[in-house]
């Protein structure tokens, strides 16, 4: 075989007798093969990133090729199909049982007839890509750690003893040239039956986790098999979302979620955390109920694909700290005080039976690393997704859930801090707040000189004021309101000057519109009026004053470190944040001050962040390596966490100009006295006096 550069030498390949030329697209590899050598041989040698799991024998059908036809100067060659050698009988019989395209060959069965130009499509690469959607995000090349290997492997010979596994190791290494010198104890058991079963066929499944390391027989099957799955899940604290994967494809398979059962032991981290420290052994309680829910997540997203969960050889988890230390049935006392230690926070590849989750025995589960004591694996696996450290651009990375986890940085420098939000943006405690599930309203406009509301709920794309929204939604009602029907409720209101600066109801409006009622000492508005009667409260007002000063104080704090007062761009990650409008969240005040253009929703990122370091094993080091670097602000002892807290109180702030929103939305102006975001209207001011008071 010889190699050729682009540029190569027409009158020394002329001179090569008996071989012939052939050049693969779009890679560019080229090189003189003997007339007769298999394009897939070809391929391997000058390696082309071609796919097989048969190793050459016809069966899968993962290594087709296109001949492409013409001319081609560049390379100095006629190619056509009878370049190569007709059709023979592994292709036809994987035509008659699998259907092969008229302009299709398999690769390993093709032979080498003269100078020819060889496409390799996308679909017949190892490392293909799964191209994500977002304009600004990277692609995902396809490389798990988890690999099918179809081998034949040598009977026994009483003049050659040698044992099953010595064997099995021998023909992956001669047929794969892949070195394997162990393998998993349930594999070794079952070993003997499942080779003679397959009459010394058999598939078998090796993992190695990243390159240089040594690689291990996980699983497997006898004869022939061609599909292995992945799960890729997100533990956080309200919600699990598993998503199942074709780890040959990339392609999302199925993917399902439910509420995390540890809620009934607190409905936040900190209270969980409480539970445990007040309840002997409730750690092995909520370690118990999330590794079940894991299992019922395996057996949900497989039923639905349609597929066996000992299909699934491969998962990757990621959770905030609490959650991470809990699905590895660690006590998470130590973080609920400072100096919040992890007891790990070191990624960890463990089998799934060391977890109790029901998928194949020798399943691999990688968990990805934690930042530090309350920024978790999960917002490791954000920056895995978002790749801040590629950019040049400083970017804010804001995970918003019941703890809100914060990234900030470019190539250049990461930092990350955590803040304690609360649930309220999740529905939770807001007067008539619900999940987001059909009915609840999730959109809202109101019109700023009538006060009268419009909305949208869940399960419909009409408008309340639109012809048959009451048949639309008369199954599904109206329930509540979510998270993101509350945002843009408070924001319509600030921007129609229903709610002041500083979080207060006016009640003197109740004189323009009845949907302003007295409730107590403060007001309300009614957003709908119906059963059951939605009203946003002044409590409500509060609550998300709250949960967004602690969100806004947490990027300050960042920013400060970083010495800078604006950020290039901004992302919202998360469930709550691929659903608000950026634009609300900027007129709350949620987000620090950006052009809206470079604000974007990055949706479950951190679910994203599991599905790549399920499908590229690189992946699982670079963000090892990314965590690292990464400087932990801790919002909990920085002193200046308070003062941005006060100021950020206010809608949008009490003192940072919003110049860039406020040329896309134009901001009530501030009224005379309007400058502190307690007031005595509701109590709080009284509140707080007696609280210092008593301290």
């Amino acid at each position: 075989m010889t190699l050729e550069s682009d540029v190569g030498d027409a009158e020394t390949e002329n001179t090569e007798k008996g071989d012939a030329l052939i050049v693969f697209t779009p890679s560019g590899k080229r090189g003189r093969f003997p007339v007769g050598t298999p394009v897939l041989s070809a391929a391997r040698s000058l390696g082309v990133d071609v796919d097989s799991v048969c190793g050459g024998r016809g069966i899968c059908g993962r290594c087709q090729v296109t001949v492409s036809e013409g001319s081609f100067a560049k390379h100095g060659i006629e190619s056509r199909r009878d370049h190569l050698s007709p059709q023979g009988r592994n292709e036809q019989r994987y035509d008659e049982k699998r259907g092969l395209k008229p302009d299709r060959r398999l690769s390993c069965s093709a032979l080498l007839q003269n100078d020819v130009v060889i496409d390799v499509p996308s679909d017949s690469q190892v490392h293909k890509q799964v191209v994500r959607k977002r304009a600004e995000a990277r692609d995902i090349e396809i490389d798990p750690s988890i690999r099918l290997c179809y081998v034949e492997v040598e009977e026994p010979d009483m003049h050659n003893p040698s044992s099953d596994l010595e064997r099995v190791y021998r023909a992956l290494s001669e047929q794969w040239q892949i070195d394997v010198s162990r393998a998993d104890p349930h594999v070794v058991i079952g070993l003997q039956k499942v080779l003679r079963q397959g009459d010394w066929q058999m598939t078998v499944v090796v993992h190695q986790a990243r390159d240089g390391e040594p690689s291990e027989i996980i699983s497997i099957w006898p004869g022939f098999k061609d599909v292995a799955y992945g799960l890729a899940v997100d533990v956080g604290s309200t919600t699990i979302a598993a998503h199942l994967c074709d780890l040959h494809t990339g392609e999302v398979m199925a993917s399902a979620g439910l509420m995390n059962p540890q809620i009934r032991f607190g409905e936040d981290l900190m209270s969980r955390v409480s539970y445990v420290m007040m309840n002997p052994g409730g750690e092995q309680e909520m370690t118990q109920v999330i590794r079940e829910s894991l299992s019922t997540l395996a057996g949900e997203v497989a039923g639905e694909a349609g597929i066996d969960v000992d299909d699934i050889l491969s998962a990757v988890l990621v959770g905030n700290p609490v959650m991470h230390h809990l699905f590895l049935g660690i006590d998470p006392t130590e973080l609920g005080g400072a100096p919040f230690a992890l007891a790990t926070g070191l990624a960890i590849d463990i089998p799934a039976r060391d977890l109790d989750i029901k998928i194949n025995r020798g399943a691999r589960v990688y968990i990805l690393p934690c930042i530090a004591g309350h920024v978790g694996a999960d917002a490791a696996g954000v920056a895995l997704s978002e790749s801040p450290h590629l950019n040049d651009e400083l970017t804010l990375i804001v995970d918003v859930g019941t703890n809100a986890e914060l990234i900030l940085g470019n190539k250049n420098e990461l930092l990350a801090a955590s803040s304690p939000t609360g649930p309220a943006f999740e529905g939770a405690q807001i007067s008539s707040g619900q999940r987001a599930a059909p009915g609840a309203i999730e959109r809202v406009r109101i019109d700023p000189e009538t006060l009268e509301p419009r909305f949208r709920v869940i399960g419909s794309e009409l408008w309340s004021d639109d012809p048959g929204f009451e048949d639309a939604v008369a199954d599904i009602g109206v329930t509540g309101i979510c998270g993101s029907g509350i945002i843009e409720a408070l924001a319509e209101l600030f921007l129609a000057g229903v709610i002041t600066h500083d979080g207060v109801v006016d009640g003197s409006l109740a004189a323009r519109s009845p949907r302003m009622i007295a409730d107590g000492r403060t007001f309300s508005y009614v957003l709908h009026d119906g059963s059951p009667l939605v009203t946003v409260t002044q409590n409500d007002v509060r609550a998300i004053q709250l949960a967004k000063a602690a969100l806004y104080a947490g990027a300050k704090l960042l920013m400060d470190r970083m010495r800078i007062t604006t950020v290039d761009r901004i992302t919202l990650a998360g469930a709550f944040g691929s659903h608000i409008d950026v634009k609300y969240a900027m007129v709350l005040g949620l987000i620090p001050d950006c052009d809206i253009e470079k604000v974007q929703s990055a949706g479950n990122a951190a679910g994203t962040g599991a599905r790549i370091a399920l499908l590229n094993r690189a992946a699982r080091r670079e963000i090892e390596e990314v965590v690292r670097k990464i400087e932990k602000v801790e919002t909990a002892v920085e002193p200046a966490f308070q003062e941005h807290f006060v100021d950020a109180m206010a809608f949008p702030h009490k003192r940072d100009p919003y110049v860039k929103l406020s040329k896309v939305v134009t901001l009530p102006e501030r009224k005379s006295g309007d400058d502190s975001p307690d007031t005595p209207d509701d109590g709080s001011r009284r509140r707080r006096r007696r609280r210092n008071a008593a301290g």
